[in-house]
């Protein structure tokens, strides 16, 4: 039998791969998941209805251009129909952005540390990653970010919060960003987790690309709405952009049950913004009691905290787990913790306690 293998993309070589957050162990010391941001809360009301309705015809394809989903959209955001698409998750529709603009030679520009997929997903299209160093103060650079475009640059990730630091960029900088760059890049403002945010100086990204053919807003029902599980979000983008993320869209890739749990948890809003009330208060507790204890956290917008750890990172996450929560570390940086139930966090509070005594 022949030694030779198939010939596979170079590009592949090397390529980072995506690490998602740890699960808690069945029968071992953490109970708590705080590593995958997610939504600790149930489906909300009417949703798991709906999904249980769908199911009964998954033998059947779903419908490929979730046209119920994209009317609802429609209506929510007061767009053009042909101004959206959809995909796996806002990390599906990034890649399906990437695939429609860049390749070998060129660019996309992105802050670092940021999301974790955008460096692997730049790296399969071929496209080269241009990583701008955040601030001290683990904000977006974007005056670094702007020089750091050229005639390559086809496409700009901003996010906003950003993850995993939680941070945000204003509308002052964030307009001044957008007034430097070349009106063929693209520029991506990824808000996955725009319902956490409580700064009214945060712009929503919908208002800044209805003047702005250059600008795309990637959402995601993964996050505040609790579909995690499901896969589903969706880019809001002038009709070029949009067009050609249909065209990239991996045919039938959002299911019937996704389309169906995004449509009721889109009708049932009340309720999802008193969990994200809730959350949010809990955050600001969660902040509060750091600090007080000692650390310097970055204020976050989303449903997370950024703890800068350095060299222990490893450590705590160790202490963490053996307490009974998970968290995520990115090695020899810091962790990023989830606001969770209040159990979860009172635990979480309780390690940074003993383990900043020990700084």
């Amino acid at each position: 039998m022949s030694e030779t293998n198939p010939k596979l993309r170079a590009e592949l070589e090397g390529i980072p791969t995506y690490k998602p957050g740890k699960p808690a162990a069945a029968g071992g010391p953490a109970a708590y998941k705080l590593s995958s941001n997610e939504n600790p809360y149930p489906p909300l009301p009417g949703v798991l209805e709906s999904v249980t309705a769908a199911a009964e015809s998954f033998n059947r394809y779903p419908d490929m251009a979730c046209t119920g989903l994209m009317n609802e959209l429609s209506d929510r955001f007061g767009v053009p129909l042909s101004h959206l698409a959809t995909g796996t998750g806002s990390v599906g529709v990034a890649q399906q952005l990437i695939q429609a603009t860049a390749g070998p030679g060129d660019e996309v520009v992105y802050a670092w540390r940021s999301f974790e997929a955008y460096p692997i997903i730049t790296q399969i299209s071929g496209a080269t990653s241009v990583r701008v160093p955040l601030t001290p103060g683990d904000v977006h650079d974007l005056d670094a970010m702007a020089d750091a475009i050229t005639d390559r640059t086809r496409l700009v990730f901003v996010c906003n919060p950003n993850n995993p630091t939680g941070t945000v960029v204003r509308r002052a900088e964030l307009e001044r960003f957008l007034d430097r760059v070349p009106a063929d890049c693209l520029v991506v403002l990824d808000e996955a987790y725009r319902e956490f945010i409580r700064d009214p100086e945060v712009p929503d990204g919908v208002e800044l690309y209805r003047e702005r053919p250059n600008v795309c807003v990637l959402r995601t029902f993964s996050k505040a709405y609790g579909l995690a599980g499901l896969r589903v979000g969706f880019a809001i983008a002038h009709e070029p952009v949009a067009a050609a993320l249909r065209k990239t869209a991996v045919p039938f890739g959002v299911s019937q049950l996704a389309q169906e749990a995004a449509i009721a948890s889109l009708r049932a809003e009340d309720e999802l913004l008193g969990r994200v009330g809730s959350l949010v208060c809990e955050r600001t507790r969660v902040v509060d009691a750091l600090r007080a204890q000692g650390w310097t956290v970055p204020e976050s917008q989303a449903n997370f905290v950024w703890l800068r750890l350095g060299e222990r990172t490893v450590d705590f996450a160790a202490a963490c787990e053996q307490a009974g929560v998970v968290v995520r570390p990115f090695a020899g940086e810091g962790v990023r913790v989830t606001v969770g139930e209040a159990e979860a966090n009172d635990i979480f509070l309780k390690v940074t306690e003993a383990f900043y005594k020990e700084l």
